[in-house]
């Protein structure tokens, strides 16, 4: 019982967590725009007050009267001014993000993950696992994709019943036994049984307008504003700084939205991996599975917030923070908690070793598909 009421408070802290990051999202863009609106306010003031001389004229007792009013301006009052003036317009252009990302999440993950959807017909057997595990947690089969890859991976994504996706990489399936992935299947299940899935897809998706306009803007500044052969494209110095300005401003806020990851606890891994164990029975199909994948995680291509989705990702976020357990001590935690020795896992044969010996080239079969359109 005591597993039970954790499990339901891993929920409540995963959908609450979900509310917190999409109503902090718009105080965050305010925030942003306040800085870049304070940018401009610094090159118009500078970093001191500026008085302005505001003169109005009225009728008093039939003659006009002239009055001069001092107005001491700066920049923290033009970026609340630009702020109160254009609010509004802010949080429209916010909500309109939300609909957007709301209704073609799925087709963003498929961009930028490099995956397709597949059918029982074209993949009867991954299909047919996938939906009896469905039936056992008594859920409708989610969507089923896959990546044309030699690497060995899977996620899950999705923010309601309409929308879970399992993917799955083509070397996953080419790798594991019947049961290996089951097992792997019945891990992303259980994320998104735990509602891992929403957090995540919230994280990356929702929040995720910062860093395209962070990332666009710079790219214009480091290609298109300077140019190329040390040439600048700046009329003046002041213009130049204005532009780095705006530019810092937008790297903070997209810093900002990353940090918002560290709302995804690493022990979601975990629980899934339990959560899998109790769906299929077999602990030693989920650490054999852990195994193989361990090393050939890296899906070609995808970015770093796709491989926060993956079962597994051996890079650190940002460098420094680990998002995903090692696999060494998920296997060991399964082998403690289950009470089953750890498997040894012998490698495979010579001609899969080659097969699978580099995950970080082009895919034959996506080579191939590409053709046969083409032609």
């Amino acid at each position: 019982m005591s597993a039970t009421i954790g499990l339901q408070t891993h929920i409540w802290n995963n959908n609450l967590k979900s509310i917190m990051l999409l109503g902090l999202y718009p105080f965050l863009i305010i925030g942003i725009v306040w800085g870049c609106a304070y940018v401009i306010g610094v090159s118009l003031y500078g970093f001191g007050d500026v008085q302005e001389n505001v003169i109005s004229i009225s009728s008093e007792n039939g003659y006009p009267s002239r009055a001069v009013q001092t107005t001491t301006y700066n920049a923290v009052e033009y970026a609340k001014d630009k702020i109160y003036a254009y609010w509004p317009i802010i949080l429209t252009v916010i909500m309109i993000w939300f609909v957007i990302a709301y209704f073609f999440h799925t087709k963003m993950v498929r961009k930028l993950s490099h995956s397709h959807p597949v059918t029982r017909t074209e993949e009867p057997e991954l299909y047919n696992l996938l939906e009896n595990l469905s039936i056992i947690v008594g859920m409708p089969t989610p969507k089923l994709e896959i990546i044309e890859t030699h690497a060995r991976n899977a996620f899950a994504s999705g923010i309601d019943q309409k929308s879970f996706t399992v993917t799955v990489t083509r070397g996953l399936m080419k790798s594991l036994t019947k049961d290996e992935l089951e097992a792997v299947l019945a891990h992303e299940l259980t994320h998104i049984l735990n509602r891992d899935v929403r957090l995540l897809v919230v994280a990356v998706i929702f929040t995720g307008m910062v860093g395209y306009f962070a990332q666009s803007f710079w790219s214009n500044i480091r290609y298109g504003i300077i140019g190329s052969r040390g040439e600048s494209s700046f009329r003046s110095r002041a213009t130049a700084h204005i532009i780095l300005g705006l530019a810092a401003v937008l790297w903070l806020g997209y810093l900002a939205t990353l940090f918002t990851r560290f709302a995804i606890s690493r022990k979601r891994e975990f629980m899934a991996d339990a959560g899998a164990i109790k769906l299929t029975k077999k602990p030693e199909a989920m650490m054999t599975a852990l195994m193989r994948i361990a090393g050939r995680d890296k899906i070609p291509e995808s970015t770093n917030d796709i491989a926060m989705m993956c079962i597994e990702n051996a890079k650190p976020f940002l460098g420094m923070f680990a998002t995903h357990p090692p696999i060494e001590k998920r296997v060991q935690a399964i082998s403690q908690i289950t009470n089953t020795p750890v498997p040894f896992l012998s490698l495979p044969p010579a001609s899969q070793q080659e097969r699978f010996q580099n995950d970080d080239r082009k895919n034959p079969w996506l080579i191939r598909q590409r053709g046969s359109r083409n032609q």
